[in-house]
């Protein structure tokens, strides 16, 4: 079998897709509602600013940061990441025109460190999760995981497979991630921090900005959602997993193991390389993560077609700064709204393409899909790259 090979179906036989999506919603460095955080970003928008620190004997490499309007930096990180995961996931069920109370719901969490790293007397890593859902009273125990940056990828992963397995109806999936001091000043002695602006896929590319936010999908079963008449954002219709098991915080550069996390995303979707119109891609900013993307993409797209055919590709974080765990999540919802309305938005930060990127990346303003928001069965596929070697692709079905 090939990388790429797809041989079975993200829809039941003759019928409509396995998972839909009936809501989401989001908190970002823009704001809120799902259709003004979209239009600024599609206008180019960042919420990338300075966000001074408190004096430490290890400098930061910069005092950029994306951070949340509205949720002040003075309360205690469990405190910001429990309010913003309770209204962002309150949100998103409502947008399904669903009740938060309502049996049926299972949540699914991630995040990566979440405010753990800066916090004292943890008893468990997952009790922020329970605290949620006790304070909404939802009736069934949340799941909860975390895989370094794809944990929101993964949670809706987790989610889609609940359902596909019959073990839920309806799940709300996602993640939260907050800015501490103790993450900024890691990335800072990481080095993966850019002493200058996040400019992914940019030839000056030198590393990345944080930030934070979080973002919740209801995905339902195809009964569960037909039998009420809910309305569809949607269809996930595969998600692959891979580890390149290399090293604690850098990737493995050949993209192995991202070419085969968009393989299997494509085989469980029963798609190939071709049907995928744009990808929402990790794009941190980074100089070897957007050299691994790089390379995976020519990989997966060398058979797709000619440039003019090929996928766009966009990324997010040089508006939404690196939100570490919640990245998979937002960027999910990212996808869905540019498979609605044929547009992605431009890439922040980006003038000059690095050498060699294989596919067409908007810069300067939103770019469309060449007019093929007609096919009916586009795409749009969002990787995300985690420490650890955690890569994660969700392959998506749009609605107008």
């Amino acid at each position: 079998m090939s990388d790429l090979d797809t041989t079975r179906g993200g829809r039941a036989a003759d019928g409509p897709p396995e998972v839909w999506v009936t809501g989401m919603a989001w908190s970002t460095p823009l704001g809120t509602g799902l259709d003004e955080v979209w239009r600024s970003l599609l206008d180019g928008g960042s919420g990338i600013q300075a966000v001074p620190s408190a004096p430490s004997a290890h400098p930061l490499r910069n005092e950029s940061a994306a951070v949340l309007p509205g949720l002040s930096l003075d309360k205690d990180p469990g405190e910001r990441l429990h309010i913003l995961s309770r209204d962002t996931l309150a949100d998103a069920v409502a947008d399904a025109g669903l009740d938060v109370t309502d049996p049926r719901l299972r949540a699914v969490f991630g995040t990566s460190y979440g405010p753990h790293l800066d916090t004292t007397g943890v008893t468990a890593l997952d009790d922020w999760c329970a605290d949620v859902t006790g304070e909404l009273n939802m009736p069934q125990a949340p799941v909860s995981l975390t895989t370094a940056c794809s944990s929101g990828s993964d949670s809706l992963l987790v989610g889609a497979e609940l359902i596909r397995n019959g073990d839920a109806e309806i799940c709300v999936c996602g993640a939260a991630d907050i800015l501490t001091p103790a993450k900024r000043l890691g990335h800072s002695a990481l080095g993966t921090m850019s002493p200058t602006s996040l400019r992914a896929f940019d030839e000056a590319h030198d590393g990345t900005i944080l930030g934070e936010g979080a973002a919740f999908l209801v995905l339902e079963s195809a009964r569960s959602a037909t039998a009420r008449g809910a309305r569809s954002r949607g269809y996930l219709l595969g998600a692959g997993s891979a580890n390149d098991a290399v090293n604690t915080a850098a990737p493995d550069l050949s993209g192995d193991s991202v070419v085969r996390a968009v393989g299997r995303a494509l085989l469980a979707a029963g798609r190939h390389a071709e049907d995928v119109v744009v990808v929402n891609a990790h794009g941190s900013g980074t100089p070897v993560n957007d050299l691994v993307e790089c390379r995976s993409y020519e990989r997966v797209f060398s058979t797709a077609g000619s440039t003019a055919t090929s996928p766009t590709v966009f990324a997010t974080k040089g508006a939404f700064g690196h939100t570490l765990g919640a990245t998979g999540a937002l960027e999910a919802v990212t996808v869905l709204l540019a498979l609605r309305d044929g547009v992605v938005p431009p890439v922040h930060g980006l003038t000059t393409v690095m050498p060699g990127f294989p596919l067409p990346l908007p810069m300067g303003g939103p770019a469309a899909f060449d007019g093929r928001i007609d096919r009916i069965d586009r795409i749009g596929l969002s990787v995300t790259l985690g420490f650890g070697g955690f890569n994660t692709c969700l392959a998506f079905e749009g609605t107008r």
